[in-house]
């Protein structure tokens, strides 16, 4: 009698575990999806960090340009005997 006591309360317990290890991966497969949305976003990001640096370089490129343009032309304009501004 007690043998069946402890084969029942074995089976219950196993029961239990199978129904949340269930439970459980379940859950699992959204977890996965949004893994993998966050690796490709991080990929992304590390792109448009990449693009982002360049275009900051360009821009800071642009900007020395931009500066010996305009020393130039107020050379230019003092040569000619224009006011500078």
């Amino acid at each position: 009698m007690v043998m069946w006591v402890v084969i029942a309360a074995v089976l219950v317990g196993f029961l239990v575990l199978v129904l949340a290890a269930g439970s459980l991966v379940g859950r699992l497969r959204p977890l996965r999806r949004a893994a993998m949305t966050v690796l490709r976003r991080q990929a992304e990001v590390e792109k448009l960090r990449a693009a982002a640096l360049t275009l900051a370089q360009e821009a800071d490129t642009l900007r020395l340009k931009a500066e010996i343009t305009q020393e130039r032309l107020a050379l230019i304009k003092v040569s000619r005997g224009a006011k500078v501004k």
